[in-house]
């Protein structure tokens, strides 16, 4: 419970003032709550820039990013986070990354959770959890319209990385515009924007010539609808919709430029949610919230052969089948380049001399993808305060039920892709092998017509919160407990109970792929605090959390058998010889009686007001995660390198054979890795000054996070949607826990200093810094060859030496924003403005290439940004 004191002053000659104070969140230190709230005005006076996720970079102790795709560490691994919008979860089903774009010109507050939370809104994120307010309309009228640039003359020249040139600086331009009033007098009231960012650079030339520039366009539009048709009832309904349409993505240095790719991304987020709040009586709330992201990858050109195994490939128009891979002439092979010559002649590209060679690629991008997220959710709860003579009790009750889902397409432009083997390899009938198409079995038709159906992945939830804040004096306490069920669906089985596996193969049926029931995620949040004197208090918590993002609904669905990828052989003439899948994932098993993941939490700290404006808090906490998911090869205990007490166990599944010799299946099965861990502790100071003329916030966090499951680092490429729970982690010899994990994660900053704020001058301007330094990147070095594996054998996370052992050089940087208010003629103002970002240039590298062998070993593949100016203008009434 929060109590808010409003003095209003005597009524003056008899006359009364009516009073209407509304409010959807006033967000204060609870128990033991580590969390921190921004307010709009002080995050429109700061260096940021327009999408929400760079107000990420404002969260105390949360390490600064400039990764695109994957969160940043908190606690937990980069996709542990949970981001939500106005109310609604916009984390991306089955990965937890924030893939939604929102814009951050309407946010009227925001805030950040890390830990010691109670039982209130469902909070069961393993990292933290981020949280905004959207601005919305009043009893007075009120317009802006603003427009800002950075041309790429007033962006630094980025370092290169390696041998490769850096990319052209872009044009950015930004343009948003919002309204809100009432439409009803003291009742119903409105609010509109519309944000229209659009970036625009010039790709640079490739070895077949001049290449489309790169274009980037997004329209956004919002609108919000505030009701109070009577004194104890409060309505509101928003809807955000947007859409981004993008040419010449993607184009390698040997590419044709009609091999580019493109997209188009659109987004919708909604909600209504609504408060009941009699004088007297238990209050009532509720908030139905809806999130859907499609995402279309769209070649620049589209082909319009369509594959069928029925057919054939045209030899003629190799450029207009698909990707064509040039072959290149290989020294000694004289029948290899005799067969291959004619085709280097007419698709080659020129070198230097003037000579026709291979090595590049011509046609159109290989593949064209549809993939839509949604989730839908309703909460209802209920508050009630009662007191116990000289004891109050604040209770709560509230339940959720939920549904993510993904639907999943992915089909081949043409024949996809086209390598060229020139006769030299043989069928298995002995028929010499022309060319590979290597294409998506959803782009086939069958003989009927039909074609495969996409995949459709689902997990809902259902949550219910039970949570009493107790005062006594200066005593407080907080019982509170979160019961949750997942559940994960499946498609390509149907349940028939008279088979040993309980299921029999049905592609394209929904099925019940596994279910974590309701006595297995139990989650206490208890805490105590004593209020020493004055606003002085010390506090002491435990929480329990059950982190939601799971990626085995489609990860393990047993459908992946029959969405393979093809490989179609051809002879000389274009005539098909055979095709056969690639391997990869398919349907697995689920190993019994898995226990779910867990983080438990150890909040203690205290409070201290240094004075009516400063005040000073600290803390220590310390996370330890258990029971991690991944799939693995049912027989890896087995490893000659595995210690004896995991060797033991044997099999995770013992009667995998006899359930795949009924339904097919991999191999592979999803179980509760042996001996898996994290630890993560934190010593945090913060201390906030709040003034008339502005704000400052500085924290230091010294902190450590080790363990031997480390989520982002699974990947050459960890800046991505990575699966959670079928990564390559314990895939195969090398890659398993035992093999040189256990050590520093990636995520791990062990010194961390952040200081924003904000100071209102003299003469109507604003200025505003962020500051931030913190420790390197752990990596390591990998090599396939410390496990005694072939050197062809991949390194990908193979640890030569212990994780962690090497760390990335510090990085530090200093962001400045000067806003200067100019009145106008009838009541308008206009703002100039300038937000420099990484004033001195800092461009510190990161993301250590950590393949021993590779030339480049050790040197960055990543930078942070360089210095760069954007520059706006404002009107507004």
């Amino acid at each position: 419970m929060t109590s808010l004191a409003v003095v209003v002053g005597t009524p003056v000659g008899g006359k009364i003032e009516e009073l209407v104070v509304v409010a959807q969140r006033v967000t204060v230190r609870e128990g033991a709550l580590v969390a921190d709230a921004i307010d709009g005005d002080s995050v429109a006076a700061l260096p940021v820039a327009r999408d929400y996720r760079d107000l990420v970079k404002l969260a105390p102790g949360v390490q600064y990013t400039e990764e695109l795709v994957r969160g940043p560490s908190a606690g937990g691994n980069g996709q542990d986070n949970v981001y939500r919008f106005d109310g609604v979860d916009v984390s991306l089903p089955m990965f937890g990354t924030l893939s939604a774009e929102p814009s951050t010109h309407d946010i009227d507050q925001v805030t950040f959770v890390r830990g010691g939370v109670d039982a209130i809104g469902f909070n069961r994120s393993g990292g933290f959890t981020m949280d905004s307010m959207a601005r919305t309309g009043t009893d007075q009228l009120k317009a802006r319209v603003e427009f800002a640039a950075v041309p790429h003359g007033l962006v630094a020249e980025q370092r290169p990385l390696g041998e490769s040139p850096p990319a052209e600086r872009p044009d950015k331009i930004w343009l948003s515009a919002s309204a809100g009033g009432p439409l009803l007098p003291s009742q119903l009231f409105a609010y509109g924007s519309f944000y229209g960012p659009w970036a625009k650079r010039a790709n640079r030339a490739t070895a077949y010539g001049p290449t489309k520039d790169h274009s980037s366009r997004r329209e956004e539009y919002y609108g919000k609808l505030t009701y109070a048709p009577w004194d104890s009832v409060l309505l509101h309904a928003a809807w955000r919709t947007s859409g981004r349409d993008e040419r010449g993505v993607s184009i390698g240095p040997h590419d044709a430029d009609s091999v580019s790719l493109g997209g188009r991304t659109e987004q919708d987020i909604g909600s209504v949610d609504g408060s009941w709040v009699p004088t007297v009586g238990p209050r009532l709330s509720f908030r139905y919230s809806e999130y859907v992201l499609r995402g279309f990858e769209l070649p620049d050109v589209l082909l319009t052969v369509r594959p069928s195994l029925q057919g054939s490939l045209d030899i003629k128009r190799l450029d207009e089948m698909g990707q064509l891979q040039v072959p290149a002439r290989i020294e000694g092979a004289v029948d290899y380049n005799a067969a291959v010559g004619g085709l280097i002649d007419r698709y080659g590209y020129l070198d230097a001399a003037g000579r026709r060679i291979g090595g590049g690629a011509v046609g159109a991008h290989p593949q064209i993808g549809e993939q839509a997220f949604s989730r839908r959710g309703l909460d209802i709860a209920i508050d009630h305060e009662l007191d116990w003579g000289t004891t109050s009790h604040a209770l709560h009750v509230g339940v959720r039920r939920a549904e993510a889902r993904e639907r999943l397409l992915r089909t081949s432009n043409g024949w996809g892709t086209i390598t060229v083997p020139g006769g030299v390899d043989l069928a298995s009938d002995g028929t010499p092998i022309f060319y590979v198409a290597t294409v998506q079995q959803m782009s086939l038709r069958q003989l009927d017509g039909s074609v495969v159906d996409p995949i459709v992945s689902s997990t809902e939830t259902a949550s219910l919160e039970l949570n009493d804040a107790i005062r006594h004096g200066n005593l407080a306490f907080n019982l509170g407990v979160l019961f949750s069920e997942d559940v994960l669906y499946g498609q390509g089985l149907r349940a028939a109970p008279g088979a040993y596996s309980g299921y029999v193969v049905a592609p394209g049926r929904r099925y019940r792929m596994y279910r974590i029931g309701w006595r297995d995620m139990i989650q206490p949040r208890l805490a105590a605090r004593w209020k020493v004197r004055g606003d002085d208090e010390v506090f002491v918590g435990f929480a329990r959390y059950h982190p939601a993002a799971s990626s085995l609904a489609r990860a393990a669905s047993w459908d992946r058998n029959s969405r393979a990828t093809l490989r179609v052989l051809f002879d000389e003439g274009g005539g098909i010889i055979a095709h056969d899948p690639l391997p990869g994932s398919s349907g697995k098993v689920f190993e019994a009686s898995l226990e779910p993941r867990r983080i438990d939490e150890w909040t203690v700290g205290a409070t201290h007001a240094l004075s009516p404006a400063v005040a000073v808090r600290a803390h220590l906490r310390r996370r330890e995660g258990a029971h991690f998911w991944e799939d693995t090869w049912n027989g890896s205990r087995g490893y000659d390198n595995a210690p004896p007490h995991i060797a033991a166990k044997g099999l995770y599944v013992p009667d995998l054979d006899r359930i795949r010799a009924e339904i097919g299946g991999s191999s592979y099965v999803i179980a509760e890795l042996d001996d898996a861990y994290t630890e993560y502790w934190e010593a945090s100071v913060e201390v906030e000054w709040r003034g008339a003329r502005g704000a400052l916030h500085a924290s230091y966090v010294r902190s450590r996070y080790t363990g031997n499951f480390d989520q982002d680092n699974t990947s050459a490429v960890n800046d991505a949607n990575r699966f959670i729970g079928s990564s390559n982690l314990a895939d195969g010899y090398g890659r398993q826990l035992w093999d040189a994990k256990d050590g520093v994660l990636r995520g791990d900053r062990p010194h961390l200093v952040k200081v924003f704020g904000h100071l209102d001058l003299p003469w109507r301007v604003t200025a505003g810094i962020f500051g931030v330094y913190q420790s390197g990147q752990p990596w390591e070095a990998w090599d396939a060859l410390a496990y005694g594996l072939p050197s062809y054998y991949s390194s990908t996370i193979r640890h030569a030496e212990p994780a962690g052992s090497r760390r990335s050089p510090a990085h530090w940087q200093v962001d400045l924003s000067y806003r200067q208010r100019i009145d106008i003629r009838g009541g308008l103002v206009a703002t100039l403005r300038a937000d420099l970002f990484n004033v001195f240039d800092r461009q510190t590298g990161y993301n250590m290439n950590p393949y021993a062998r590779d030339p480049t070993f050790g040197l960055p593949r990543n930078r942070f940004n360089p210095r760069r100016l954007l520059l706006s203008v404002a009107v507004e009434i």
